[in-house]
């Protein structure tokens, strides 16, 4: 069942106000249950979604470093942060950090963040791609939005949180510390990351 924009904003206020969960979270499950709200809940629950961004914003001073070498030639490094000792050195938060570790690995990640991104290599990936689309023959009324597409496809690839996680590609790694965040009780973050590869300057 397809739901009209109005209904979607909606429907996404109320399963906000009902779980905390962020906008493109909600958007989500509500078109995957076709606007059905007490599944939606039910589902961002068990991924553990629910409430997880109303912790977003506490001081996070405690953590740990994840690291993973693979065949020792490559080695990934993330400090992963959280609000206390105690949730620090939980099996599921130290797993969590090795996890992104291995992530940072498997897929290359420039930043953490989009926020990282530098404005002048936003604008001057947007400068190629809109040449490209230009060359190509593409009528200039379209080219924009294609090359806003474009750009959000190479945030998917640079920045960490917006990779799909590298065991499931059906959520992001984002959505991954989000559900660790909801599990545990408090705010986690992803603090820096380093990848290291033999041969590489």
């Amino acid at each position: 069942m397809s739901i009209s924009k109005q209904d979607m904003l909606k429907l996404v206020k109320e399963l906000r106000a009902r779980t905390d969960a962020g906008v493109k979270e909600c958007k989500a499950v509500l078109t995957e249950t076709g606007g059905d709200i007490e599944k939606a809940v039910t589902i961002l629950r068990e991924k553990g979604i629910a409430k997880a961004d109303s912790r977003s914003g506490r001081s996070t001073k405690e953590g740990v470093i994840g690291c993973y070498l693979h065949r020792e030639k490559i080695a990934g490094l993330v400090e992963l942060t959280c609000e206390t000792d105690f949730v620090a050195r939980t099996d599921l938060f130290k797993n969590l950090a090795k996890e992104l570790a291995i992530q940072v690995v498997t897929s290359s990640p420039q930043t953490i963040s989009r926020e990282e991104l530098s404005p002048e290599y936003i604008e001057q990936e947007r400068a190629i791609f809109k040449k490209l689309e230009k060359e190509s023959g593409k009528p200039d009324k379209i080219i924009d939005k294609i090359v806003e597409g474009k750009l959000e496809k190479l945030y998917r690839e640079v920045c960490l949180l917006e990779q799909d996680y590298y065991k499931d590609d059906s959520k992001t790694v984002d959505q991954m510390v989000k559900e660790a965040i909801a599990k545990l009780g408090e705010n986690i973050e992803v603090k820096r990351i380093f990848r290291m590869q033999v041969g590489e300057s």
